[in-house]
């Protein structure tokens, strides 16, 4: 039990067991399916999250362009579903069946060729994670190669998430513009609208979240995670002893790119629709809040701040409709302000060493109280009985 208990504290595991348990155990068992699915959507974008504790916290590098990857992960997803939602039986009023809706009313009268792919899922599962992710390493090798970061990185991110979204919206015919992909039912025959399906997509995506987590976490624990924290502050140290900074931050970029990738396909699985809202630049900085609330330096703050933030959201916008967004500025100028690590600064700093000092006192033996001490006394000798002290004159006589 105790060498268990060590190897969770040194691997920092046991707030991902802690984390686990809330997960599988705790919200399946008080929450209806309605926010059972909620926080299902919730969970999508701590993949985002998870990535940007990676990039940011560790890599030292912001980006607020991890809409782009959300989104390319989310609509990779949905074309795939769209296409088995478009089979020619489901789109025979349509002019031309076999294409979906949003094709047929922009006169498309064939399917693109790069929409081919994707009626396959493993080729779909392949894009969906590879197509971030190059974009993710062509990013990066062509900024950090050239030293291009700071504030000229995260600008430059925002710019990719402004055009995609621009893209997106333009190209109407083939991507569904402003309106998205909707009416997405089917996973490879599977309806994914029933209720037992909610409950398994939502332990799909707890489950996926937690690997993340692990795999998150091996790589902070390993060499490469030593040199992201090193490189983050003394980026000149680490060049000079021999290695290329421009290769780790490539990496770690292309590593949050999937992330985010993963958490774009779980939203589209779990709400049933993609849209180019979901990828801009709004959505790509509340994704960076997420980290801030629950603490850039911490993979389980990371999730806990986007469950507290969109559980935030959800319930000002149900309570105070016209106050929401001032109420959730307030949340989180509050949050940052006075603790600027987040929530897991907030436990690292505040709550566990009060929590350790209380156990401890708990598990101290109680003082015994120490026995007196006896104290020497000068001994008189006794006086002598009167007989006694006369027969003893008489002997002096």
């Amino acid at each position: 039990m105790n060498a268990a208990r060590v190897f969770m504290a040194r691997h920092g595991l046991g707030s991902v067991l802690l984390l686990a348990l809330l997960l599988l155990v705790v919200f399946p068992l008080t929450l209806d399916l309605f926010r059972i699915n909620l926080v299902g959507k919730y969970l999508s974008y701590a993949f985002v999250a998870l990535g940007l504790v990676m990039l940011w916290g560790w890599g030292g590098v912001l980006s607020l362009g991890q809409g782009v990857f959300f989104g390319l992960g989310g609509y990779g997803m949905a074309m795939f579903l769209k296409l088995e939602a478009s089979d020619p039986e489901s789109t025979k009023i349509q002019s031309t069946p076999g294409i979906p809706d949003f094709m047929d009313w922009n006169q498309v009268t064939a399917l693109p060729a790069w929409w081919q792919p994707f009626h396959s899922l493993p080729l779909t599962l392949l894009l969906m994670l590879g197509v971030p992710t190059l974009l993710a390493w062509i990013i990066g090798f062509a900024m950090f190669k050239r030293r291009v970061g700071g504030v000229y990185f995260a600008i430059i991110t925002q710019a990719v998430a402004l055009i995609l979204t621009v893209l997106i919206i333009g190209q109407q015919g083939y991507t569904g513009g402003v309106n998205g992909m909707t009416d997405l039912k089917t996973l490879a025959g599977w309806d994914t609208r029933t209720d037992g399906a909610k409950w398994t997509l939502y332990f799909v995506c707890v489950a996926l979240l937690l690997a993340a987590i692990v795999l998150c976490t091996w790589v902070q624990k390993s060499k490469l995670g030593t040199l992201l924290l090193a490189m983050r502050d003394k980026e000149d140290r680490v060049r000079f002893s021999g290695y290329d900074v421009a290769n780790f931050r490539v990496f770690v970029f292309c590593l949050s790119a999937l992330l985010s990738a993963v958490g774009g396909a779980m939203f589209t699985l779990q709400v049933g629709f993609m849209s180019p809202s979901l990828v801009g630049i709004v959505p790509s900085i509340e994704m960076v809040i997420f980290a801030a609330v629950g603490g850039r330096m911490s993979l389980v703050g990371a999730v806990y701040g986007a469950l507290l933030v969109n559980f935030g959201k959800t319930y000002f916008s149900e309570t105070f409709p016209d106050l929401w967004l001032f109420m959730m500025a307030g949340l989180f100028l509050g949050v940052v302000l006075a603790f600027p690590d987040g929530l897991a600064g907030v436990w690292n700093d505040k709550v566990a060493p009060r929590l350790k000092a209380w156990s401890a006192r708990k598990k101290a033996p109680a003082p015994v109280a120490a026995a007196p001490v006896a104290t020497a006394e000068p001994v008189t000798p006794p006086k002598p009985l009167p007989r006694e002290r006369g027969a003893a004159e008489g002997a002096a006589a």
